[in-house]
């Protein structure tokens, strides 16, 4: 029995850039249970990394779009040739998030002014930008999922910057749930555990971060990509249709501890 019914459904997911991302953890359990899925990418170089995790994936119903998430231009031009294309989006996994290697490095009073509107654009405005453009071909109402992480709401040493995009994501959260919820657009947020991926290795103290979870955490380890992806395919499906605007914590438990 299919209980999360995603077969043949249409999900765009965008922030691949190798098979660590959690975004590839994602769209690889969506391709096991038989969906179509859509990557973005924003580069040619992006788009061939993506094309190598999908070598093994031939057999499956895949598509890659250009998607800049800084372009309004380029958004809502991958937007129309995806709902062109297959005519209704029932999913969109947002797994975007980027901040200038200096303002993560740097002190946070050091952020520059450029640096802080870049880490915004790129890791928050990105979320209501393409829920915009997805939104005339989510016709069956459907599930938008965001991914962010603790450094929202708590201070994480080395996180700086991204700390507060992520804190603006979450907001944007709430706001595209209640401005969608009457479409049947369902809009919520996964704060994942600490994962080694490419963006992680950004972050000063990931290391450090990795060994507090396995210390602290009533579970005693850290989440793998896999824990994520399968919250994000209960946040996907019909199994979480009464949930919205809601930040959904995959950490072994990490967030509640004092």
């Amino acid at each position: 029995m299919d209980v999360l019914q995603l077969k043949d459904k249409n999900i765009v997911v965008m922030g691949v850039a190798n098979e660590r991302s959690i975004a590839w953890g994602v769209a690889k359990s969506l391709l096991e249970v038989g969906a179509n899925v859509i990557f973005t990418y924003r580069k040619e170089r992006s788009k061939g990394k993506i094309e190598k995790v999908l070598a093994n994936y031939t057999d499956y119903n895949t598509d890659v779009v250009e998607c800049d998430v800084n372009s309004d231009e380029s958004i809502a031009k991958a937007f129309t040739e995806i709902g062109e294309k297959y005519g209704v989006i029932h999913g969109l996994v947002h797994s975007v998030a980027f901040a200038n290697a200096e303002d993560l490095h740097n002190r946070f009073v050091e952020t520059t002014r450029d640096g802080y509107a870049f880490a915004q654009d790129t890791s928050a405005y990105s979320l209501v930008a393409v829920a915009k453009a997805a939104r005339p071909y989510m016709t069956e109402g459907g599930s938008i999922v965001t991914m962010t992480y603790l450094g929202a709401e708590r201070v994480l040493d080395g996180y700086n910057v991204m700390g507060v995009a992520k804190a603006a994501l979450e907001a944007s959260t709430r706001y595209l749930a209640y401005d969608l919820g009457a479409e049947g657009i369902r809009v919520n947020a996964i704060s994942a555990g600490a994962i080694r991926t490419l963006a992680a290795k950004g972050v000063p103290s990931f290391n450090t971060i990795l060994h507090q979870i396995e210390e602290k955490s009533p579970l005693k380890r850290n989440v793998t990509s896999e824990e994520v992806a399968n919250m994000t395919m209960v946040m996907l499906s019909n199994l979480s249709s009464g949930v919205t605007g809601e930040v959904i914590y995959v950490d072994s438990g990490y967030n509640i501890m004092g």
